[in-house]
């Protein structure tokens, strides 16, 4: 090869998150060892919950919830997992895109399928991160967080994202797929793509860590919880997520999807995932995922939950 092609090869790899070293008269080097997921290692991280799920790796997929959607229609059984080591356009909430480096993060669809109807899914998202957090603090993650519907939170940057899609009959079944993207570590480069305060996992754990372990884990997790659901809702999860809930009685300004802002305290949620917010002497609930919520600061004193001040954590 040439130098210019290796030169725009190494350039390539830096514009999907890998770090390079140049050494002067010697050449490049990763700066850190790229950990790619293996399928069997994931299995066996998932433990006897391993039979439930159907695992697909890929190099490069346009969006694995994309995908998964047009394989739900096509009959692809629940349990189905569709990992990429890089999305060329992963998808968050309200449109925005999701950025992880190779290497950099895990980033998932998982297929599962309800008896019940659209209607009877509200809080999904919200059980869904109970799982995750359940995962994350047994891999040795401390003081996460949750933010209402879908964002999982360390020291105030975006660990995680959660997308929820689905299709099927009003009255079931339905077909849903739940996409996550987990920040394992974040370069440089890739902390100045993305658009807000980021975290990542092996920050909030103090160590290096093997990517098919963390999605082994979630899976893990995710299988109990969305049983769980299945058969009783969210209502059993709702005070273990607002143990979490990182505006929990705080102050919060919230953005309706016409434009028009509130604020007000958030007062957790409801035994249907719903946000409850109260401004003035109303208490209202929120449901639409596209309402955006964000903290104001200084918190509200003296009214936080016990178990924040406490600090406890399931």
């Amino acid at each position: 090869m040439s130098r210019g092609t290796i030169w725009n090869a190494v350039r390539a790899l830096e514009r999907v998150g890998v770090e390079v070293y140049r050494v002067p008269g010697r050449g490049y080097r990763l700066a850190e060892a790229v950990s790619l997921l293996d399928p069997g290692a994931v299995a066996q991280y998932a433990r006897e919950h391993a039979a439930r799920f159907s695992i697909e790796l890929v190099d490069v997929v346009d969006s694995t919830n994309t995908v998964l959607l047009a394989r739900a229609a096509q009959g692809a059984a629940g349990g189905t997992v569709l990992a990429a080591e890089w999305q060329e356009s992963g998808r968050g909430r309200r449109g925005r895109a999701w950025h992880a480096g190779i290497g950099g993060g895990v980033t998932f669809s998982l297929l599962w399928r309800f008896s019940l109807g659209a209607g009877a899914l509200a809080g999904l998202s919200l059980a869904a991160g109970v799982a995750l957090v359940r995962a994350l603090s047994k891999l040795g993650a401390r003081d996460i967080e949750l933010k209402w519907p879908n964002d999982v939170l360390w020291r105030g940057g975006k660990l995680a994202g959660m997308l929820i899609e689905m299709h099927g009959d009003a009255l079931g079944p339905s077909a849903v797929v739940i996409g996550i993207g987990l920040n394992v570590r974040l370069s440089d480069a890739m902390r100045t793509r993305i658009d807000q305060p980021a975290a990542d996992l092996e920050s909030a754990c103090g160590r290096m860590l093997e990517r098919s372990a963390i999605l082994g884990a979630v899976l893990a997790e995710l299988a109990p919880v969305l049983d769980e659901f299945a058969d009783k809702g969210f209502a059993p999860m709702r005070l273990e997520w607002e143990r979490y809930h990182a505006h929990h009685d705080r102050q919060v300004l919230v953005k309706l999807p016409d434009g028009r802002t509130h604020e007000g305290v958030a007062r957790g949620v409801a035994d249907d995932g719903a946000l409850l917010f109260e401004t003035g002497n109303a208490l209202r609930r929120l449901h639409s995922a596209e309402v955006s919520v964000r903290g104001v600061s200084p918190a509200v004193s003296g009214v936080q939950s016990k178990s924040r001040r406490a600090g406890t954590r399931a």
